[in-house]
């Protein structure tokens, strides 16, 4: 027997249906906001990463999927969504579209970590780009928009955390306070924090190890070093969210992992499945599109992973909605019917009515068991009479209540139940 990869996971047909709605609901939400839909590549040249996450991160560090395809091309799998969406954004033009360009995307991504509940090595995002709009109003909106999704689909025990980590002028003078804090500690810092405290000091803020942590627990805030402009940026955002009643903490030690993040950064977490974790994460990256080759343009968006979602939904006991079972199971007597039954089961599919029928010589007692097993509402036998006749038994699985029909009406007759 082959077995799925490590950190991968199969999603059956018993619980495709929780994944279909919350796909169906981020639609919904998406078309109210007048967010479009974008698809990229599962594949993108390593370059597109290594420029825009930033290579002393740990997603390219340690967990990207990466090799040479047969041309001899750097080619990875992509570790998260949006930069390729900033890659299709330059390449297609999309500047060239009514500003701002609001997009959506449903994708798998790729990452070589430890699986843990939720946090698989292909996990399937969610995510939203909003590109064109520099204010703190498409701040709130994206952040409205995951607010509304994430409330709509029963996940209500959660905690949105907001921050600030200023633009590339203001963060130098941070920079400069955190590497002097990060040197006097250096010898209580992991190695890999050593190199980070010469390349980028932020990421240490970002470091998973648990001294490192504690460590920078008393390390300067970022909030204490923010220009005007980005302080005025995170003050309209707080206001909005005020006008909203949408509850948040400012949380300053949030930097989020990846080096494109460029002032407003936030976070939705809960500890629901066990240690505090995110459900959701995003903010502004005013500079993404400019280091992948593009004009300046500012961004702002978010990503939230499925599985850990559907995990969260179930742990805090709200209810999916019941999978949409099969309305009408057609049932022959014999197998001499069954010609009868399969032309019944296609005029009912083509008005519209869930059906299915028996194809496999099964005896009348085992496709009521089968029908039972597909959770149908209803049956309708198939015999000598009904042919002769063409006035069906149509019997309601819950109760054995039975009524007739005619076949020609027999569309109608359902289409009202």
């Amino acid at each position: 027997m082959i077995n799925i990869p490590r950190g991968t996971k199969d999603v059956l047909p018993s619980e495709s249906y929780k994944w279909q709605q919350a796909e169906a609901l981020a639609r919904k939400i998406c078309s109210l906001y007048n967010v479009r839909e974008i698809r990229t590549p599962a594949f993108e040249h390593t370059e597109l990463f290594l420029r825009s996450i930033g290579d002393d991160t740990d997603v390219v560090g340690k967990e990207m999927y990466t090799f040479n395809d047969k041309g001899g091309r750097s080619i990875t799998l992509k570790p998260e969504g949006t930069a390729p969406v900033a890659r299709s954004y330059v390449e297609n033009s999309l500047e060239s579209e009514s500003l701002p360009l609001k997009m959506f995307y449903f994708s798998p991504v790729f990452r070589y970590e430890r699986p843990a509940a939720g946090r698989l090595r292909e996990h399937h995002q969610f995510g939203v780009e909003f590109y064109g709009g520099a204010g703190a109003e498409y701040d709130f909106e994206v952040i409205s928009l995951a607010y509304d999704f994430l409330t709509g689909f029963g996940i209500s025990s959660l905690s949105l955390r907001i921050n600030s980590i200023g633009c590339p002028e203001c963060r130098k003078s941070y920079n400069k306070a955190l590497r002097e804090f990060g040197e006097n500690n250096k010898q209580r810092l992991c190695e890999t924090c050593h190199t980070r405290l010469e390349t980028n000091p932020l990421r240490i803020l970002d470091c998973k190890v648990p001294e490192c942590k504690e460590i920078m627990q008393d390390a300067p805030k970022i909030l204490d070093y923010i220009c005007d402009d980005c302080a005025k940026h995170l003050d309209r955002l707080k206001a909005l969210l005020d006008v909203a009643k949408i509850p948040y903490a400012v949380d300053p030690t949030i930097v989020r992992g990846l080096d494109y993040y460029t002032k407003t950064v936030f976070e939705f977490v809960t500890d629901a499945l066990g240690a505090q974790g995110t459900v959701c994460g995003g903010g502004r990256y005013d500079n993404l599109v400019e280091s992948v080759g593009g004009k300046p343009t500012p961004c702002v968006g978010f990503g939230m992973g499925l599985e850990r979602l559907i995990l969260l939904k179930e742990a805090i006991g709200s209810p999916f909605e019941p999978c949409a079972c099969v309305k009408v199971m057609v049932v022959s007597q014999s197998p001499e019917y069954a010609d009868d039954c399969i032309e019944l089961t296609t005029r009912l599919r083509k008005g519209g009515i869930r059906a299915d029928c028996d194809n496999t010589g099964r005896s009348l007692k085992a496709q009521f068991k089968f029908a039972d097993k597909q959770h149908a509402e209803y049956a309708v036998v198939i015999g000598g009479n009904e042919r002769a006749s063409g006035i069906y038994t149509v019997k309601r699985l819950s109760d054995g209540n039975t009524e007739t029909c005619g076949k020609e009406s027999i569309v109608e007759y359902f289409s009202k139940r």
